[in-house]
């Protein structure tokens, strides 16, 4: 018996759905980054080698940036997803959507990279990565579900739109 990995968002019959494990294990990791890079950077500093040599405010010109951005794209993908109930689902083709498929999860990852650039804790950084390989996972099944639900028209909508990295790669 194959298990379901799609959760819905309640009555909300105009959102496709995402992995089961999705809001779980984005928790999950938001409770291991903190505790790690609070002991890390702020108690232990084991791993925050580079502080001695990177200077406060090249961290600070440098991660703020970061995080104002992390901040714009989580707020107003937020605010199209759920900000409006639609009829029936469609393909979210504007505001930050037009940037990338999944503009959240990439507000998501340059939170976390912002906190690590400003603290420069190898320890953060490692779990960074952990953090960045789930996001492109969940996208990837998200991918799936949009491409059975929406067909060409969501295949269209990913030949122009990158997925996590707002930059066009030409396919040859």
């Amino acid at each position: 018996m194959k298990k379901n990995k799609t959760k819905r968002h309640g009555d909300r019959k105009d959102l496709i759905g995402e992995h089961t494990f999705g809001d779980l294990g984005q928790l999950i990791l938001l409770a291991i980054f903190l505790i790690i890079w609070i002991s890390d950077s702020f108690f232990l500093e084991y791993s925050t080698l580079s502080l001695d040599t990177i200077p406060n405010m090249v961290r600070m010109i440098i991660g703020f940036p970061i995080l104002i951005i992390s901040g714009i794209l989580a707020k107003y993908g937020l605010g199209i997803v759920f900000g409006e109930v639609r009829d029936k689902p469609e393909i979210l083709e504007k505001g930050v959507f037009k940037i990338v498929r999944h503009p959240i999860y990439l507000g998501s990852i340059l939170l976390y990279l912002g906190l690590t650039i400003l603290t420069c804790s190898i320890a953060s950084a490692i779990l960074w990565i952990i953090i960045v390989i789930f996001y492109f996972y969940i996208s990837k099944y998200e991918k799936k579900l949009l491409l059975k639900e929406f067909g060409a028209d969501y295949k269209n909508y990913m030949e122009r739109v990158p997925m996590l990295i707002p930059i066009k790669f030409k396919r040859k």
